[in-house]
């Protein structure tokens, strides 16, 4: 048996979008969904057939989990700290075990920031994945070349002095958590922007990702980014999949 999971940034809590995006969804068959930006807690659980658990945000939008009604549902919370969004989890009893499954959204804004938050999900996270757009570029990649296509307002975003800003992710990595897409991800690793879902801040840059505990990451085999059909107008952001076996 399988475990299949999915990040997917819905732009704006879906509008006029949602069903298109719960069709993406459905196509992709996941047992677990992590959501970032359900402004006004869409129904995307309705749609799908999926438990719907949402984490509120003080100053940014919700994050929450969706989770396959065939898997127990263990707890389910939210990750107590102030983030500039939000992080939601989950346990849950799966086919490789039962781990905690964490969908966040970190600070769009600040780099300084977003290393806080991933301090506090390191932190917080002892066996499991994290999943979810995390505005940050990977610290193992050459993004000059594609930060330079931006404009300022929206590159120093990306910038940590003059040098693409790394630190959120690079903490991750040194706190043990493995990149799944970089361990068994195929294809184009980009996830924003799409070509019909807008994205007029973005570069061609992978925001969204999946990490998992050392204890977890072996079980992963396949990660890769859904694009073409509706994922091209279903968001700004592409969807990101991963099966662990």
């Amino acid at each position: 048996m399988s475990l299949t999971l999915m990040t997917y940034n819905i732009k704006n809590g879906g509008g006029d979008r949602l069903d298109a995006i719960a069709r993406i969804i459905v196509d992709a068959r996941p047992d677990v969904v992590a959501l970032q930006e359900l402004r006004g807690e869409p129904r995307l659980g309705a749609l799908t057939g999926m438990r719907q658990f949402v984490a509120g945000s003080w100053r940014g939008q919700p994050v929450g989990l969706l989770v396959a009604r065939h898997l127990r549902v263990l707890g389910a919370g939210r990750v107590h700290r102030p983030f500039f969004h939000a992080a939601a989890w989950v346990r849950i009893a799966s086919p490789i075990g039962e781990i905690t499954v964490v969908s966040a959204h970190l600070c769009p804004y600040w780099g300084r920031l977003r290393r806080i938050e991933a301090g506090w999900l390191a932190g917080f996270l002892h066996k499991g994945v994290l999943l979810g757009d995390l505005n940050t570029l990977d610290p193992w990649g050459e993004h000059a070349g594609e930060l330079a296509t931006l404009p300022m307002q929206y590159r120093r975003r990306h910038l940590n002095g003059r040098r693409p800003d790394v630190r959120a992710t690079a903490l991750l990595a040194r706190r043990g958590l493995v990149d799944v897409f970089r361990q068994c991800g195929s294809g184009p690793a980009s996830t924003v922007p799409t070509t019909r879902g807008g994205g007029h801040e973005f570069a061609r840059l992978r925001l969204d990702y999946l990490w998992a505990t050392p204890d977890i990451a072996p079980r992963f085999t396949d990660c890769r980014v859904v694009t073409g059909g509706a994922a091209e107008s279903g968001s700004d952001h592409y969807p990101l999949v991963a099966r662990a076996a």
